[in-house]
């Protein structure tokens, strides 16, 4: 099987190639790439293979800058590092593929997958779904810079973020160690740019991140109580309305 190899990190193309080794395939390996560019000079010089791995991170940006200039008409196996959530598109559109690090199991598990699917491409409108996920998923925020006393900034990772709530009039955001940060944007604009698999918004006063929450009571009028970490001053209350959602999302 004639396979391109589209990586910029060499620890995960040595656990590919590995890989490769192991399971039961006879693999070619007719070129390596680790840019987009890279692989937009190779497949001008080159016919199509027959198979690509395809990293989504490239050392020049999206691997999907590709597909702007190049109709690959080959089955593609996407190698990424990107958590479940983010790839539930790809087990909807039927495209396979491999969650670092890369084992002989999962690589097994895809090449059995293609051919099952006959080495069939997936049509160009499952590949626009996929795209369209995944940068929805690069576009939430993982960092904040806030600013603090004087002219000095503080960087903030969303991870460590436990909620963020409304008092007197500010945002604010509480950590996992319980500091706590003035935040300038309202809790409409966090909504908006917080990946909602992570974060939901409770009420009006608050939006919480799913590792903050460490019980959940039922109260009057078909209603719930979160009970959070840290721990909050005031009950944090979901309504008979929104309980649904809340349930669907955790």
């Amino acid at each position: 099987m004639k396979t391109l190899i589209i990586e910029d990190e060499k620890a995960a193309l040595r656990n590919l190639k590995a890989a490769m080794k192991e399971v039961d395939a006879e693999f070619d390996i007719v070129g390596e790439t680790d840019s987009v560019t890279g692989a937009l000079e190779w497949f001008a010089a080159h016919p199509m293979p027959e198979l690509v791995f395809m990293d989504i991170h490239l050392a020049d940006g999206s691997a999907f800058g590709i597909f702007e200039h190049i109709d690959i008409t080959c089955p593609i196996i996407f190698t990424t590092a990107y958590d479940e959530y983010a790839l539930q598109a790809f087990r909807v559109n039927s495209i396979a593929y491999l969650l670092k690090p890369i084992g002989s199991g999962d690589l097994q598990k895809a090449i059995d997958k293609l051919k099952m699917l006959g080495g069939t491409p997936q049509p160009a409108a499952d590949l626009q779904a996929v795209m369209r996920a995944l940068k929805r998923e690069e576009s939430y925020k993982t960092h904040f810079l806030v600013p603090v006393k004087g002219d000095r900034f503080v960087p903030v990772s969303v991870e460590q973020i436990s909620y963020f709530y409304i008092d007197g009039g500010s945002v604010k955001a509480v950590m996992q160690l319980g500091e706590t940060f003035d935040f300038q944007q309202t809790l409409d604009e966090l909504a908006e740019q917080l990946n909602p698999r992570h974060f939901f918004r409770a009420n009006r006063q608050y939006i919480i991140a799913h590792k903050a929450v460490t019980g959940v009571s039922l109260w009057f009028g078909g209603r719930m109580v979160l009970q959070l970490t840290p721990p909050t001053t005031e009950k944090v209350i979901i309504s008979k309305a929104r309980v649904p959602a809340f349930r669907d999302w955790f």
